[in-house]
């Protein structure tokens, strides 16, 4: 009996390794075999669900997420947040062009506050090793150069030029505060319950910025500085600035700045 049990294992065997292959060629011939629409679908879906990684491997943008570790997607998550924020469960296509190694499939995309109609969007796709991903060859050209920095430096651009604004209506924040408290100037906590100011400006998952807002005693003078949450990955330059609008950035190797600089 334990002759025929291992005759039927030997017949069984090289028929079950070719079912193997077998299986493995028509997951690899159905993947090639998306359709551009196929591909969109899933983009947004990923992204919907938030599995960035999986969504951006469909795209140029794969090598920008692969090598980035589990600190730096978090890094990035806020920005990719804002990304997926508006993709619906579902994307409704409304027509597929293929022309070559190229394909623009257009969506329809929900009504917002700034854009209250459905309206169409083309999302571009370029045929690259042997599957469609999402992109054009400039994009991917672009990416390569950078690879996993892409994603991070792209941010960093983001969070220094949305400090830099956020300093510059300080001003404005100040002045308005100033007007209602007896020509006072009032810090985070008293400008954001005054509804000058979000959360979202002072917390440094969402800013990339550690910002500080120090107002004298007697409320005439006020200073506010700010510098890298994670020097390096959320942002490079550090601020400082006085109620006159005086400012000054300066790559400070993630070190708070100060007005003698």
């Amino acid at each position: 009996m334990l002759h025929s049990r291992f005759d039927i294992r030997q017949r069984l065997l090289p028929v079950t390794l070719l079912a193997v292959a077998l299986f493995g060629c028509a997951s690899v011939k159905a993947q090639a075999a998306r359709s551009p629409s196929d591909v969109v679908r899933e983009f947004y879906k990923a992204m919907h669900e938030r599995r960035f990684k999986d969504a951006w491997a469909l795209t140029v943008y794969k090598p920008a997420v692969e090598g980035l570790s589990a600190e730096e997607m978090e890094d990035l998550r806020p920005f990719f947040e804002g990304q997926a924020a508006p993709v619906p469960e579902q994307i409704q296509i409304d027509n597929e062009q293929v022309s070559g190694t190229t394909a623009k499939v257009f969506i329809q995309l929900p009504p917002t506050d700034s854009s209250p109609q459905i309206t169409s969007k083309p999302v571009d796709l370029i045929y690259s090793s042997g599957v469609w991903i999402i992109g054009t060859e400039a994009e991917q050209a672009t990416v390569k150069k950078t690879s996993h920095r892409y994603f991070l430096d792209a941010v960093i651009d983001l969070n220094q030029d949305n400090m830099e604004d956020v300093l510059k209506r300080l001003i404005g924040m100040e002045a308005l505060f100033a007007q209602t408290h007896n020509g006072a100037f009032g810090d985070a906590k008293a400008l954001i319950g005054a509804g000058l100011m979000s959360d979202d400006m002072v917390d440094p998952k969402t800013s990339g910025y550690n910002l500080h807002l120090t107002v004298a005693k007697d409320g005439k003078t006020f200073v506010a500085s700010a510098e890298p949450a994670r020097y390096g990955h959320t942002a490079k330059l550090s601020f400082w600035m006085d109620q006159t609008g005086n400012l000054k950035k300066l790559d400070n190797g993630g070190k708070p700045l100060t007005g003698a600089k």
